[in-house]
């Protein structure tokens, strides 16, 4: 049960997050491409990279298990986006908008993936192994 209210929480500190964070790209570079969420995800992705290589068993600085569920499945859970993700890229399907929309799942999928590598190399710099 301890996890389910830290889930819950951690989830409503990632949506403010998000939102926030999405809103602030869009109002200074216009909403004709989500960069918002692109950055959004690429954040959290770098994030939980590296959250998750320095806080685990062998992690630099482990912590218990509710520790990494509160962060993990909750904040970064709330915050990250691939359901707007997902739907930003059919709207830019529906209309046409095909290279935005190419470049948006091409952009989104490479930048996370090299990001969560990057946040965990990141965790590894340093430690004695």
């Amino acid at each position: 049960m301890q996890h389910l209210a830290l889930i819950f929480l951690g989830s409503g500190l990632g949506g403010c997050l998000r939102w926030w964070l999405s809103s602030f790209i869009a109002a200074r570079v216009g909403e004709a491409f989500p960069w918002g969420t692109l950055a959004v995800n690429v954040f959290g992705s770098l994030a939980i990279g590296l959250f998750a290589q320095m806080t685990g068993p062998e992690g630099r600085w482990p912590i218990a298990a509710a520790g990494r569920v509160f962060f993990m499945v909750g904040i970064c859970g709330g915050f990250t986006t691939f359901s707007s993700f997902s739907l930003q890229t059919l709207q830019l399907i529906q209309s046409q908008a095909w290279l935005s929309a190419g470049l948006n799942v091409l952009g989104s999928t490479s930048l996370c993936l090299v990001a969560v590598g990057l946040g965990w190399h990141l965790g590894t710099l340093g430690s004695a192994r």
